[in-house]
């Protein structure tokens, strides 16, 4: 069954009254590294979930952190604990899901704690959740998932991995009480791929802020970023995500190298040296002065201001649902230029324009919006803002999870 937010009622939706009280909601969130300070999609997803509900009554978040000890801490009023995790290598992740859960368990058991929520992100414990959910159903509790996107696609795993991944994600489709889809287009593939469960399924988006940067175009911080890496404003399209085969860096670079663009290429992305030394091998990237690896920000006041002042953005994510790097450039620059896929024409509708794989598509686009008038950037401009504000807003995007917790 589809479950629509705020309408449909079920176990997890009645009213929370207990003895003439209203009774909170304890929701537990794990798979997150963890709050505050990390700026992956998942960590800035809690950060802002407890930051909007933190005056909230009725909710009382805990949320599992990794960590080097295990400690106790406030943070936006929610209840934040450390996990230790050894160093095991890949399988980390599991370890810390896994070592969390056991963790929740026995608080809940332990402070007799009604009706948990268990918010789990992303599909990496599979095999272990179906004893989970016995004990956690046994305690009164929920399971809830949020299967990310399409993990076991991803072209940095090994062939065994990707098998592991697409067994997991199955396991937590069967074993979990509600699936809650960043993207309208994984509901459907979760519905439709695992219909032997009848999962029950709702969407709820990721968010972005609708707001401009604090910073100024005279701003010292922004001037020295621009002199450091050779760009100015409005000089450049622009990229943001991490450096892996599946976000078609190679298909941006190469129609970018195509292109007769007198502008920039600037890159904002991690460190991946393998990656980096093959791409220069297929694309000789040395060649063309245009094309600018200029690190990571992690200051989000001026990447904000970075994206404000692109010409361009591009979006090559293809495995993804809602894509945070996605939803914070249609929210700050006016021009971007889309991968045709149904995950990133779900968001960007008519706000965006949208280019395919083949040879010489985007290189065509790019020299195309080169000449686009100031009047019609703009009109694309506040289409995607609208867009973000009407459908992905951080507050709007809370104020849905506050029905599916408290019903």
């Amino acid at each position: 069954m589809n479950i629509k937010v705020g309408l449909a009622k079920s176990e997890h939706s009645t009213i929370l009254i207990s003895k003439g009280k209203i009774r909170m909601q304890h929701v537990f969130i794990i798979g997150s590294k963890g709050i505050p300070g990390s700026y992956g999609g998942y960590e800035t997803f809690v950060d802002k979930l407890t930051e909007y509900h933190q005056g909230y009554s009725r909710l009382k978040y805990h949320v599992a952190c990794k960590g080097e000890k295990s400690e106790e801490f406030e943070y936006h009023n929610a209840r934040c604990f450390r996990v230790k995790v050894p160093d095991i290598g890949p399988i980390q992740a599991i370890y810390y899901d896994v070592a969390a859960l056991k963790n929740c368990c026995a608080y809940i058991k332990r402070n007799h704690i009604e009706q948990p929520i268990i918010y789990i992100l992303a599909c990496r414990i599979g095999p272990f959740l179906g004893c989970f959910q016995k004990k956690i159903h046994k305690l009164g509790g929920k399971i809830f998932v949020n299967p990310d996107g399409h993990e076991w696609a991803r072209a940095k795993w090994s062939c065994p991995v990707r098998k592991y991944w697409k067994i997991s994600e199955q396991l937590m489709v069967k074993h979990s009480d509600l699936i809650i889809c960043d993207s309208k287009n994984i509901e459907k593939y979760i519905q439709e791929t695992y219909k032997q469960y009848i999962p029950c399924t709702t969407f709820i988006a990721y968010g972005a802020e609708t707001r401009k940067s604090r910073l100024t175009d005279d701003d010292p911080k922004l001037l020295n970023w621009y002199k450091e890496k050779g760009l100015s404003a409005n000089s450049y399209y622009l990229v943001v995500g991490r450096f892996v085969p599946e976000n078609n860096f190679e298909i941006m670079i190469r129609e970018f190298m195509k292109s007769s663009s007198k502008r920039q290429f600037a890159i904002i992305t991690t460190v991946n040296d393998a990656f980096l030394e093959e791409l220069e091998k297929k694309l000789q990237l040395g060649k063309d002065p245009r094309i600018k690896f200029v690190g990571t920000v992690y200051d989000q006041e001026l990447l904000m201001k970075i994206r404000e002042n692109a010409y361009g953005y591009f979006h090559g994510h293809e495995v993804g649902g809602t894509n945070p790097s996605l939803l914070e450039a249609l929210g700050s620059t006016d021009l971007n230029l889309l991968l045709d896929v149904g995950f990133n024409r779900e968001v960007g509708e008519d706000g965006a324009l949208y280019w395919g794989k083949g040879e010489g598509e985007l290189a065509t686009l790019i020299e195309k919006a080169d000449t686009f008038s100031l009047e019609s950037i703009k009109e694309l401009g506040i289409k995607a803002k609208k867009r973000i504000a009407n459908e992905y807003s951080w507050k709007y995007i809370s104020d849905l999870y506050e029905e599916v917790f408290l019903g």
